[in-house]
């Protein structure tokens, strides 16, 4: 009996690491676009399983990767509530009941958030996932822990102290609180913390089939941990590391394969408003070349989790310009990001510490990524990994207002020609030959000199014949 049992363990064991999806590889990167999940807010239900369902769907719009938001539990000591205070404070227990705390407040980093469902849910979501072609990574917390994570009972030593000796929350250098009360700061002058860290990432590596990490903050952890950690990691299985951190040094070697295009980002935001120009666009554009090597990636965005919920959804931020922004953000060179709800035109901000709802109604957004996915999947003119296809400046006669350049790889060319602007413009475009207008279809012709006239915010995406 005992052989048997222990036969049909390793069987079950074999069974649950079975892998049905290609290692993670340079070549996946340059024409991948990456999916952020929020679990709670993606349905009614908030689970693992109602996103599951989803997962065949998001081969429509190109999804290559999947990066779910923390899937760990959520420490109730200093649980913050809507408003910015801790849920303990209300007094209606009821009322208590609905606030259910930050995602980045991790209290155990090898369990699932019962929130969510349970192990073999998630299991069956990362299986879903790679029938379907599409990488999985794990939001991951390594700066800072919940009030809760057993590290505080069993190992206070982890954890940064004030000159009182108690553990605080995470510090800026002048010593004044971040702002983040309800999570506890890690101390990585301790090499004991580093080991237990790569231990628990390792987990999820080997034990659950997961192809990589987003690392939360990654900028305030020390360098030389990720020095440390990441060759550990990837000596276990190829994987995918983005890091939310823009610091080039983050990027050398082999540490993380992408970061974040925040300042791109910005750049749309301020033009989006009138605050600034396509010039601005163009200095963004020099100062990547001068800060990052040609094999590093960043992630270019629209929105994300926490632009959504602190700083206004796209139609706040970009209006009318929301579209031409967008594409931008495909053509430009990088990997793409699609939140959950910008798929679906989501027009609200999603509460960040209570149950909230992405809608699910296909609108204009949909289509226009399914279109843009497409192109970004299957044009190597739009490569933006570590081979990526070259861009290139083209001059116009309004170079405040109009965006115009070329991308360009093993002799196929993508163009992007937007008018960044609420006025309608004419402008001369150095740009001549025949070309298909990506996003309708239509032929056509560019000639040296002639006058363009485009509406506010109108853009082109234009495939070389």
């Amino acid at each position: 009996m005992s052989c048997k049992t222990e036969k049909k363990e390793a069987e079950k064991k074999e069974e649950k690491k079975e892998v049905k999806i290609a290692a993670v590889s340079d070549e996946m990167m340059e024409n991948a676009v990456i999916y952020e999940a929020n679990i709670r807010q993606y349905s009614k239900e908030g689970s693992f399983d109602a996103f599951t369902k989803d997962i065949p769907q998001l081969k429509e719009l190109g999804v290559k990767v999947i990066w779910l938001m923390p899937i760990f539990p959520i420490s109730e000591t200093k649980r913050k509530a809507t408003g910015g205070d801790f849920a303990s404070k209300i007094e209606d227990p009821e009322e208590r009941k609905k606030y259910l705390g930050s995602y980045y407040a991790v209290s155990d980093f090898t369990k699932i958030n019962p929130e969510f469902g349970t192990i073999e849910d998630f299991r069956e979501l990362v299986k879903t996932a790679h029938e379907n072609d599409i990488y999985v990574i794990l939001d991951w917390v390594p700066n800072h822990t919940g009030w809760d994570h057993t590290w505080l009972k069993t190992n206070p030593e982890f954890y940064t102290k004030n000159d009182k000796g108690e553990i605080t929350d995470p510090l800026n250098e002048d010593g004044i609180p971040v702002g983040w009360a309800d999570v506890a700061d890690l101390n990585y002058d301790n090499k004991e913390l580093r080991k237990e860290m790569v231990k628990d990432m390792k987990y999820w590596l080997t034990e659950e089939n997961v192809d990589g990490f987003r690392c939360d903050v990654a900028g305030s952890v020390p360098t030389d941990f990720w020095k440390e950690a990441i060759p550990q990691l990837r000596a276990t299985k190829d994987i995918f590391m983005l890091a939310e951190a823009w610091e080039p040094e983050l990027l050398k070697g082999k540490l993380f394969d992408m970061a974040y295009g925040w300042d791109t980002h910005h750049r749309m935001n301020h033009i989006a408003k009138g605050e600034e120009t396509v010039a601005d666009w163009d200095k963004r554009m020099q100062q990547i070349d001068s800060l990052y090597e040609d094999d590093d990636i960043l992630m270019n965005f629209v929105t994300n989790h926490d632009e959504n919920s602190w700083n206004g959804t796209i139609e706040e931020r970009m209006g009318e310009g929301a579209a031409a922004f967008t594409a931008l953000s495909y053509t430009a060179p990088g990997m793409p990001l699609i939140y959950s709800g910008q798929e679906y035109d989501m027009k609200h901000r999603l509460k960040f510490f209570e149950k909230d709802e992405i809608p699910k109604e296909k609108g204009n957004m949909w289509p226009l990524l399914a279109k843009l996915g497409s192109l970004k999947n299957t044009n190597v003119a739009l490569h933006g990994g570590k081979n990526a296809a070259s861009y290139s400046k083209l001059k116009t006669s309004k170079g405040d207002q109009v965006l115009a350049f070329k991308r360009e790889k093993d002799g196929k060319q993508v163009y992007y020609i937007g008018n960044l602007s609420k006025e309608a413009v004419i402008t001369k475009i150095d740009l001549a030959g025949s070309f298909t207008n990506y996003m309708n279809g239509d032929a056509i012709m560019f000639r040296e000199g002639q006058d363009v006239a485009l509406q506010p915010w109108q853009y082109m995406v234009l495939v070389a014949e």
